[in-house]
């Protein structure tokens, strides 16, 4: 039966479309000839099942109200936000950091939640748990029982007889240990029963029982703590998931996490100013039809008069010119849907847009932060952008760059791993030296336990703890692989990842230099234009009352009032954008060096534990600070961590504000 897809191809009244049937299985119909009818077995491969479900669809989003548009007419209720209360419904309301790419739906494999490091810590294959599980005691125990009847050609294979009857079981219990340096201890019981019809036997029954301790270190591969605790016990070349790589593999996710939330903050800020500078574009377009709808109404009154200034051509281009700002206030109100400000858009933090109105961006806003997509109000904010000089110290910021950003402490882990992995791999060029040990205890007796009779062996435990029979054995074992094949491709690849990561530790310190560069110029440009848009929308607003003057009086055409007053609209719009630039850059500036978290006064921690976890923690500490004696000589593992990374240890907000000069009018 193969696997296929249908295409049909339908056609309407408006036109063709094209309808496409995708099935996971193609069946194969029966013959018309046949005589059957086909059309139910057709049917059932065109249909998509859904998934049996026990959750309801939550009430949450099916009372949600119809959203905000150019057609609603009753009066909004304005929720006046601040940014420090947009970033606090955004933490408090988010489980999956959200983006503005849609990645929620496109991707939902690859979106980030507050779960992540928590997956990767309990991760059953790969997590620090499992790394540890593999030095765990193992207890194994098996019984078996069997009955022989048998015919034998020696009789001296049955014991005396040619002809065996027995009844015969084995059960084997054993306690097994594999220590941090590789040494594998055990601890083993068989006890065997045998009955039997041999005549030479001095029981009908017997039981025969020991004890083995056995011990089997390793003299080269897979010695030492260095390797088992970068590889584990039952790594191969190429394959090291010890306790230290799955503790990496948790700092690396913890800075991945740091790094998702950094990003989702700066998204919620570049979303609350795209918002704040809706807002200002639509007073600015709003300004300019009022103005526009004034001045058609002056020339239109003159129009119905039949008075000089009131011809039909002027009447009409003040007319063209106020539906052309009334389409350009429309579209600042309800927006069209087109990107917004967000990350890695031009720059890291993101660079301003400015595209979507009010509502458009209101609804981006409330997506991000986790509030209703529509509740009856509209989202207003409340913070005004920085208007003072900022100035940052170069050499500063480059340095906090260099060694805050989460970026770099990832990859300073992956090298670490690379090198522990590196570390574990040339072990395995090693030959398989093993020293191995065993001593064992044996009982043998009538009956298993003591049953009140007397005699050389009445019963075997007692046997066993006279300590009568006592065998002991060592030896070495010694095995390789000619030509270490396996093992020297592994080393060479790790040898491999290792250059790979340093050389891209070296371009990532590289990108962020020049990223830090672009927004340290950024801040510059940003608020040079800032002044200079001040200066054009003053002498806009100045020009703007003079023409008025002037067409008044008939010393200028109207087309001179028409065009100021445009040149005003978009001076207006023009200062606001560079002034939320001005602020974006220097957010992106505190992104830029790894500052952003605590620049809005944010920090992670770890939620709480169990009582019992603080109680246990608590016992572990204690038997910490008593020193151990032991003869034995305890090695210490590689060292991979110099310790808690320090968050908000750099000055929050290191800015020097300036006066800004005052615009030349």
């Amino acid at each position: 039966m193969r696997r296929g897809y249908s295409w049909i191809a339908c056609l309407g009244v408006a036109g063709i479309s094209l309808v496409i049937c995708g099935c996971l299985r193609h069946a194969k119909t029966p013959p018309a000839s046949a005589g059957v009818d086909t059309f139910h077995y057709s049917n059932l491969t065109r249909q998509i099942e859904v998934p049996s479900s026990s959750d309801a669809t939550n009430d949450f989003f099916t009372s949600t109200p119809r959203p905000l548009s150019l057609t609603t007419v009753e009066t909004q209720d304005y929720y006046e936000l601040s940014l420090e209360e947009t970033m606090r419904h955004a933490l408090s309301n988010t489980k999956i950091l959200k983006d503005l790419g849609a990645t929620v739906l496109r991707a939902p494999d690859s979106a980030k939640s507050v779960n992540d490091p928590s997956l990767v810590e309990t991760d059953g294959r790969f997590g620090v748990e499992a790394a540890l599980s593999a030095f765990d005691a193992q207890f194994t125990t098996n019984t078996s029982i069997e009955h022989n009847n048998r015919a034998l050609n020696n009789i001296y294979f049955g014991g005396g007889t040619r002809i065996l009857h027995q009844n015969f079981s084995v059960s084997q219990t054993q306690l097994s240990k594999t220590t941090a340096t590789g040494t594998q201890f055990a601890v083993k019981n068989y006890t065997q029963y045998d009955n039997n019809n041999a005549p030479g036997n001095e029981f009908p029954s017997a039981f025969t029982t020991w004890f083995d301790i056995e011990a089997k270190h390793p003299l080269l591969q897979g010695a030492g703590t260095e390797f088992n605790r970068i590889a584990g016990p039952n790594a191969v070349p190429g394959l090291v998931y010890g306790v230290v790589i799955a503790r990496i593999n948790s700092d690396v996710a913890l800075a991945d996490f740091e790094i998702g939330v950094r990003n989702f903050i700066s998204d919620v800020e570049n979303a609350y100013w795209d918002l704040y500078f809706a807002y200002r574009d639509l007073d600015a377009k709003v300004a300019a039809r009022n103005s526009a709808l004034d001045t058609w109404r002056r020339i239109h009154a003159q129009f119905e008069k039949g008075r000089r200034g009131g011809e039909a051509s002027k009447e009409a281009q003040a007319r063209e010119q106020y539906y052309r700002f009334q389409e350009d206030a429309q579209n600042a109100l309800n927006g069209k849907l087109m990107d917004g400000t967000r990350n890695v858009n031009g720059s890291s933090g993101g660079t301003f847009r400015g595209n979507g109105g009010v509502y458009v961006a209101e609804r981006r806003l409330r997506l991000l932060i986790g509030l209703p997509i529509s509740d009856g109000r509209l989202i207003r904010p409340s913070d005004e952008p920085l208007r003072a000089k900022v100035v940052y110290n170069w050499e500063c910021s480059l340095n906090e760059a260099l060694s805050r950003r989460s970026e770099l402490r990832r990859q300073k882990w992956q090298i670490k791993k690379r090198e522990a992995e590196l570390v574990a791999n040339k072990n395995f060029l090693l030959p398989q030296l093993n020293l191995t040990g065993r001593y064992r205890w044996r009982g043998f007796g009538n009956t298993l336990f003591p049953n009140g009779g007397t005699g050389e062996f009445n019963n075997a435990v007692s046997d066993l703890v006279s300590g009568d029979y006592q065998e002991w054995q060592t030896g070495v074992e010694l095995s390789f692989p000619i030509g270490f094949r396996r093992a020297y491709a592994a080393v060479r690849h790790a040898e491999l990842q290792l250059a790979r990561e340093r050389e891209l530790l070296f371009e990532q310190e590289r990108a962020i230099v020049y990223d830090l560069s672009n927004s340290f110029a950024e801040v510059e440009r940003a608020y040079q234009l800032h002044e200079t848009n001040l200066n054009r929308r003053n002498a806009a607003s100045d020009q703007v009352d003079a023409i008025q003057v002037a067409v008044d009086v008939g010393d200028l055409p109207l087309d001179s009032l028409l065009d100021a007053q445009r040149r005003l609209s978009d001076a207006e719009s023009a200062y606001y954008r560079t002034l939320v630039e001005y602020q974006l850059a220097v957010k992106n500036v505190q992104l830029e060096k790894g500052t952003l978290l605590d620049y809005n006064e944010i920090s992670l921690n770890e939620g709480p534990w169990p009582d019992k976890a603080y109680s246990d923690a608590e016992d572990r500490e204690a038997h910490r600070s008593q020193p151990i004696s032991s003869p034995v000589p305890w090695t210490r593992g590689p060292i991979v961590s110099d310790g808690v990374f320090p968050q908000g240890s750099s000055v929050i907000h290191p800015l020097e504000p300036e006066v800004p000069p005052q615009p030349q009018q």
